[in-house]
Order: C-alpha cells, then sequence, then structure tokens
C-alpha cells in the first residue's frame, strides 16, 4: 500500500470518528435541552385548603396557626404521595359499601370511615404492637367487646363484627370526652390517655392539646384522607370508575359444626380454599374447632 492511499485512509478514519463524536454530542445537547424544556413544564404547587373544613360535622379551627399547618402537612404528604393515594382510593370503594352502613346503624359520624383507611389502610396488617385487622383492634379490646380471638379464629380480622367494636368504642369515647374529634384521638392515645392530657393541660379541645407526635398527627391524617378520597379530582387524581377494586357477590352458608379440612370444604361451593380464604380473613388455619358449637356466618363469593 502506498504511503498516499494509507495516509488517505487515515485521515478518513480519524473523520468518521470526529463525525460519530460530534453527533452523539449532537444527541446529548439536543436531549438535554428537551430535558431541560419538561422540567421547566414540571411543577409542584402547594395544595390549596379549604377556608372551611370539617370533621364529623366539627368545626376545624384554621385560624390557629399551628392547627392550619399541620392541616397542610398532611395534605401534602398524601396528597403527593400518589401510589399510595390511588390505592386507597381504590380500595375505598371495595370496602366502604360494608363499613358505612354500620357505622349509620350506631349513629357514628360517615367521616370515621376514614380512620379505618389511616389505621390499616383497609388491608389485615398486623402492627409492631400487636393490634390487627382493618381497625387495628388489640387483643385486650377485642375480647372485652365479645370478640373471639385465638389461633383457630380472630374476629379482629372480620370487617362487619370489627366494625361494630370499632363503633362502641368510638361512642364510649364520645361520650366520656365530649366531642367526635376528641373520640377519634382517643381510638390512637386511648380514652384514658386523651382523658388525662385534657385534665392536665386545662383544655377541651383536641386542637388546643400538646401530644407526642402520632397523636398529633392522627386526627390531621384521618382530615386529609377523608378530602382527598371524597373529591379525588380535585387533587389532581383522575381514575376511571372500571379501574375501583369490587367485592364480588356472596352467599351466606351458616355453620355449627366442626370443619376438619377446609380445602374439601370448598369443593362442594365450586371455590378454590384461596377465595374462601380472602372473603374470610377470620378463619386463621385450614380447619375450624368448633367445639362449643357457635354459629359462624361464612361467605362464599358466587360468579352471577
Amino acid at each position: 500500500m502506498s504511503y498516499n492511499n494509507y495516509a488517505m485512509r487515515k485521515i478518513y478514519s480519524i473523520e468518521k470518528q470526529n463525525l460519530s463524536y460530534f453527533t452523539e454530542l449532537k444527541d446529548r445537547v439536543t436531549s438535554q435541552y428537551e430535558l431541560t424544556k419538561e422540567v421547566a413544564k414540571y411543577k409542584i404547587a402547594p395544595i390549596a385548603l379549604d377556608s372551611h373544613l370539617e370533621f364529623a360535622n366539627e368545626y376545624i379551627p384554621l385560624d390557629i396557626l399551628d392547627v392550619k399547618e399541620r392541616v397542610d402537612r398532611e395534605f401534602l404528604v398524601n396528597t403527593y404521595w400518589q401510589s399510595n393515594a390511588v390505592l386507597l382510593i381504590k380500595r375505598a370503594k371495595k370496602y366502604f359499601p360494608i363499613i358505612e352502613p354500620i357505622l349509620a346503624d350506631y349513629g357514628v359520624p360517615n367521616d370515621f370511615k376514614y380512620l379505618a383507611v389511616i389505621e390499616s389502610g383497609l388491608t389485615h396488617i398486623t402492627s409492631p404492637a400487636g393490634a390487627k385487622g382493618f381497625w387495628q383492634i388489640m387483643k385486650k379490646t377485642a375480647k372485652e367487646y365479645g370478640l373471639e380471638v385465638n389461633d383457630n379464629v380472630d374476629e379482629r380480622y372480620h370487617i362487619e363484627k370489627s366494625t361494630e367494636v370499632a363503633c362502641k368504642y368510638l361512642i364510649k369515647a364520645k361520650e366520656k370526652l365530649g366531642s367526635w374529634t376528641n373520640a377519634a384521638a382517643a381510638y390512637n392515645m386511648g380514652i384514658s390517655g386523651v382523658s388525662r392530657r385534657l385534665e392536665k393541660q386545662q383544655v377541651n379541645s383536641y386542637y388546643d392539646l400538646l401530644l407526642n407526635n402520632e397523636t398529633a398527627r392522627y386526627v390531621f391524617r384521618i382530615i386529609a384522607v377523608k378530602y382527598i378520597l371524597n373529591n379525588p379530582e380535585k387533587y389532581g387524581f383522575v381514575i376511571d370508575p372500571s379501574e375501583y377494586y369490587h367485592l364480588p357477590r356472596f352467599r351466606t352458608v351458616k355453620l355449627d359444626t366442626a370443619v376438619t379440612d377446609f380445602n374439601a370444604f370448598v369443593k362442594k361451593y365450586n371455590i378454590n380454599y384461596k377465595e374462601l380464604k380472602l372473603h374470610n380473613t377470620w378463619l386463621r388455619e385450614d380447619h375450624l374447632n368448633n367445639a362449643s358449637r357457635k354459629k359462624y356466618e361464612i361467605k362464599i363469593p358466587v360468579s352471577n
């Protein structure tokens, strides 16, 4: 190969590399420019609070500066935690139709359904302290209010029965503490805990109490979740009704005997073991002891 041919090829190779480099550089600059434009469009704004907010038909005193700040905090946290908010909105459509009639039957304000939301996210969780179910009921409290709690059956996971216990507790708290707002705080701190602090600090309202961080946020979290779930579009959540979660239709089977094996039991109802346990979470094992011949009602999902 002649020197001239070699030199020409070398120059061509260098020019090709330079062209590739400058093309890549141009693409990077263009990409960065487009990204900058998109960032310029993306804005995060504070949540505009309504001038009048209520919980359980009780006025929230937004004229108290720290109250307004605490409400604002919970609206921001619960709005901008978008994935969690979307899940709560979708689950609420599934479970509120069970909870709402029970609250109404007991005369407990409908707003307390949002207490269950912040307690458990409408899931059957267990807290580090051992509270369980939608309403996060402790074992001692459950037994005081007549729920069955053992390794075989735990009615803290029974949505209807645990909602009734929550209602009874809240009514007792309201009678003792004078307001539904104070009763909501007591669900977190205990009736005696709130009562002692009201007496010691010589005030009669939750909004005037100095409390630990958890209880100080507790009622405000309920308030924020109430307004967001009640009007999600206002807070930027656009969810098509077809995307809401729904329960299947059920038939109720009454049972007053033991069941040795639920895997075999479900076959005559054309469902599987998973379906039985999903909709009867209070059944904790794969069998039912029932030595006392207690009458249970078991939900059996039906397809039509």
